[in-house]
């Protein structure tokens, strides 16, 4: 293990909530024996801390390791550099694709608004060589529909099948790789489907806009921008790779502070650089004005969701959402009524605390919510430790962070239902809505890792 990484484990465990036999000694080993007795047994896994899931990466294969380590600027810029070196019919093609969270952040740091400082951003990747540069809204809007159809369907069937409801949103990496390694069976079949917009994005590049230019996904390097560092762990997710052309739909993700930190390396200001349109992903630009979906600055599936089956299920059109704060901020409910009768209840829940307070009160049965939002960073997407760290790092910068979200709720809402764009694409790229090529490529399944591997980790609350 290198000297900085150890030296980030260690301050990752300084900022830990509890004692675990993970925390770092001087030398990056683990200050207890990680073999421990459980139920008899010698087991050779290590126990796993819902707050272990803040404090290390423990949980992180050695191959996972490794492709995760591939993803940052080196490699982008190796890439860069054999464009310049090799032969023409080995480059690659670049292709940026901008998280709508990661804007804001872009947007504070230049001093302006949203649309100028994506403009800048696009100029700046495409001085690098980068040759297209895509907002990722569209395939967010993909993941919402999907997820409003899949909650639909969940519900009808919620009499004969224990497993359908509570339906869990599916974007956030953290929050399911935890589902996966820790909850196991308890939370994975109630996890929604739908790819999150990072993956869906991802198809769209590799199967949809390569076809377009005649490319082949292997001739596409994919690079994703985006506020959270876990989003480099979803990106390796075997599901997402093509084994055959040994090429994955999202080749590399940097964070937005990643790429402002390779700005300033370069010594590069705002004023030098050019206001450059981003690349409509389909067609002619019908409308260059950035948007955002509904919600505080995460997508806003539960709003969308909760206004769709609101309407689909029941008749009844909501326009405004009231949410009343229940333990802190980051642990809301909304609730629809009719007559005194409550007809949905839906959650969202930030923040791996407010996870293990909604995981005992599943585990005991008490959950009486037919949606959350889970997000494993407080605050959502916006406070992802890839760009909403203090310079000092281990803490958020919340002056930082109240920034973007002014930033961020600048932006007009614009409804994926009345997307000319992906009706488009759901008829000329999917062959319709609910179509083979529809389900493979929107959507994905969840497993249970640790108890597939045989060693189980063991849970402490």
């Amino acid at each position: 293990m290198s000297e900085v990484s150890i030296a980030k484990r260690k301050e990752k465990c300084e900022n830990c909530t509890k004692q675990c036999n993970k925390k770092q000694g001087d030398e990056g080993a683990p200050s207890q024996q990680e073999r421990e007795e459980v139920n008899g047994l010698v087991s050779e896994s290590p126990q796993v801390l819902l707050s272990a899931c803040l404090s290390c990466d423990g949980c992180v294969s050695e191959e996972e390791s490794l492709k995760i380590s591939q993803q940052n600027l080196e490699e982008v810029e190796r890439v860069l550099e054999n464009n310049k070196k090799c032969d023409v019919s080995k480059h690659k093609v670049l292709v940026a694709s901008l998280c709508p969270q990661s804007l804001p952040f872009f947007a504070v740091k230049f001093g302006l608004d949203i649309s100028d400082a994506a403009l800048k951003l696009c100029g700046f990747l495409k001085s690098l060589g980068v040759q297209y540069v895509f907002d990722t809204t569209l395939a967010a809007g993909f993941s919402i529909l999907e997820s409003q159809k899949e909650f639909i369907q969940r519900y009808r069937r919620r009499h004969h099948d224990s497993h359908a409801l509570p339906m869990f949103t599916s974007s956030c990496p953290g929050w399911i790789r935890y589902s996966e390694r820790v909850l196991g069976s308890l939370v994975t079949p109630h996890i929604c489907t739908a790819r999150s917009p990072q993956q869906i994005m991802g198809c769209l590049v590799k199967d949809f806009f390569s076809k377009q230019q005649k490319l082949s996904p292997d001739q596409i390097y994919h690079v994703v921008v985006a506020p959270c560092f876990d989003k480099k762990l979803e990106a390796v997710r075997e599901e997402f790779c093509n084994s055959l052309l040994e090429t994955k739909d999202v080749d590399c993700v940097l964070t937005s502070g990643e790429i402002y930190h390779l700005m300033e390396q370069k010594k590069v200001t705002v004023k030098d650089l050019d206001s450059v349109p981003l690349d409509p992903v389909i067609g002619e630009a019908v409308d260059a004005v950035l948007v955002r979906h509904e919600g505080r600055g995460s997508e806003g599936f539960l709003e969308h969701v909760f206004k769709h089956a609101a309407k689909e299920l029941f008749g009844l059109e909501v326009h405004d959402i009231t949410y009343k704060t229940l333990r802190n901020r980051d642990f809301q409910e909304v609730t629809l009524e009719r007559d005194g009768e409550t007809l949905l209840q839906f959650a969202a829940v930030y923040g791996f605390r407010n996870i293990q307070t909604l995981v005992h009160r599943m585990r005991k049965g008490r959950v009486p919510y037919q949606l959350v939002e889970v997000l494993s960073c407080p605050g959502g997407c916006l406070s992802g430790r890839g760009q909403a760290e203090s310079e000092a790092g281990g803490r958020v910068d919340k002056a930082l962070v109240q920034q973007m979200e002014d930033s961020y709720s600048s932006l007009p809402v614009h409804l994926p239902e009345l997307s000319p764009a992906l009706q488009t694409l759901y008829q000329d790229w999917l062959q319709g809505q609910d179509s083979s090529q529809a389900c493979t490529l929107l959507h994905t399944h969840y497993r249970n890792q640790g108890q597939a591997n045989g060693q189980p980790p063991h849970m402490q609350w």
